[in-house]
């Protein structure tokens, strides 16, 4: 069955847009089958479960992580990972940079944009986002600014509001859309910054229409979350 869905989605996906598995929540053998049907990329929002599914499972898949990261908690994470997608604070970015720079790495992450209407959702606004690649490239004089030599700058993330008013999930993912392409014009030497993360298993056909390079689909893939 797991595999049927993932045929339905990625025939209707468009060749540029990666399919990321959110498996959150469901069983290591649900992951094993999405593998076996080719799904190489899968998505997961709590360190400890990601920590354990890891060794579980083949070397080969590339790990995304998509929730709310605590700085005390990256260990259980950035070992593993291939791109943090949910960077939602400057703390936890210079924490990421910090742990980056003790181990040796760059770590690929996306800065996530507060999109929705509700104020429970994390993240930057978009001017918090143009601020941090400003000193990133060393165009704004700061007294203290963060080193982030040990961050790759991939692109942007977010999460549309939660309803069934497509009008309001369009002028969502139109405002990322948006932010995403200015950005790309203003920071030029910036290469890396090529990916927007938006769509999820509601809302995914109106964020292809807004330039996603990636939809994180869990839902529609693996059924209903396992708590």
């Amino acid at each position: 069955m797991i595999a049927d869905h993932l045929h339905e989605i990625t025939e209707k996906l468009p060749q540029a847009v990666r399919l990321v598995a959110v498996s959150k929540f469901h069983p290591v053998e649900a992951l094993r089958e999405a593998y076996d049907a080719g799904q190489r990329i899968f998505a997961e929002s709590r360190p400890q479960e990601l920590a354990a599914k890891v060794p579980q499972l083949p070397t080969d898949i590339e790990w995304h992580f998509i929730g709310h990261l605590q700085t005390n908690k990256l260990k259980l994470v950035l070992p593993y990972v291939s791109l943090v997608q949910s960077v939602d604070s400057l703390h936890l970015l210079e924490a990421i940079d910090k742990w980056g720079s003790e181990n040796s790495r760059v770590i690929p992450v996306l800065l996530e944009l507060h999109l929705g209407a509700e104020e429970t959702k994390q993240g930057f606004t978009a001017g918090e986002i143009r601020d941090i690649l400003l000193r990133y490239c060393g165009t704004v004089p700061s007294e203290t600014p963060p080193d982030l030599r040990n961050i790759q700058f991939c692109g942007l993330m977010g999460m549309a509001t939660n309803t069934d008013d497509e009008a309001v999930i369009e002028a969502d993912f139109c405002r990322i859309e948006s932010l995403f392409h200015a950005l790309r014009a203003e920071f030029p030497s910036l290469a890396s910054f090529t990916e927007l993360s938006i769509g999820m298993s509601a809302d995914w056909p109106i964020a292809i229409r807004h330039s996603a390079t990636m939809v994180r689909i869990g839902t529609d893939i693996f059924g209903p979350r396992e708590y």
